[in-house]
């Protein structure tokens, strides 16, 4: 791995990442900004694995077990959301063929039982790939000259 590959990395890339950075940072072969610059994270990435290097060893460098509340939704429930989206709103009992958040969230609770935000079904939403994220601002407005030119 010369360099980090631009993109979102998995846990275990990370922690392969972080162990071949451990050996260049133990054997001396590297100086923390060199590895900062070889893997694609900051320099202060680099020293705070140095410092957990000295104080710990390697192994405080493995992947722990991710934070955060477990999901209320078992795999399978999240499977069944799946279909109950894909059957859509009316199915449901909405009157229009539109999912909101709060509509997602409310069709979660009559199926389920299990209450969530609308925000947060949201969330629920994007992972399970039912949405795309939407777009941010600031691309839109970068898109529209783009948008102009075409129109004229």
């Amino acid at each position: 791995m010369d360099t980090a590959a631009q993109g979102i990395l998995t846990r275990d890339e990370m922690e392969s990442r972080r162990l071949l950075a451990a050996q260049d940072l133990q054997g001396g072969l590297l100086r923390q900004s060199e590895v900062a610059r070889k893997y694609g994270v900051s320099r202060t990435t680099a020293s705070r694995w140095h410092s957990a290097i000295d104080g710990r060893g390697v192994e405080a460098l493995r992947k722990r077990r991710a934070p955060g509340r477990p999901s209320r939704l078992t795999p399978e429930q999240l499977k069944l959301a799946v279909l109950l989206y894909q059957a859509g709103p009316r199915a449901a009992g909405y009157a229009s063929d539109r999912w909101t958040t709060a509509r997602f969230a409310g069709a979660i609770l009559g199926a389920f039982n299990v209450r969530y935000d609308p925000d947060h079904a949201g969330r629920i939403m994007h992972r399970l790939g039912l949405r795309p994220p939407r777009q941010r601002k600031r691309d839109r407005i970068l898109e529209m000259p783009a948008l102009m030119q075409q129109a004229s």
